[in-house]
């Protein structure tokens, strides 16, 4: 029997820097993350960030998308 396949997860990856004499991050979409079967996780990135206070953060897709 073909029993449908769970829809696998897909998050989007931002690459956040601190604003110095701001309040507010500056984010960047760099890429998307798509769960394997086994819960692991693969990571494309459309843009690799190179400053070191970039931090890198994996979020849902929003809503509008």
């Amino acid at each position: 029997m073909n029993e449908p396949q769970p829809t696998k997860q897909r998050m989007e990856l931002y690459g956040v820097v601190r604003r110095k004499g701001s309040e507010r991050d500056f984010w960047t979409r760099i890429g998307t993350a798509f769960e394997n079967k086994d819960g692991s996780w693969n990571l494309l990135f459309d843009y690799v960030p190179t400053s070191t206070g970039t931090t890198v953060q994996m979020r849902p897709p929003k809503a509008d998308e």
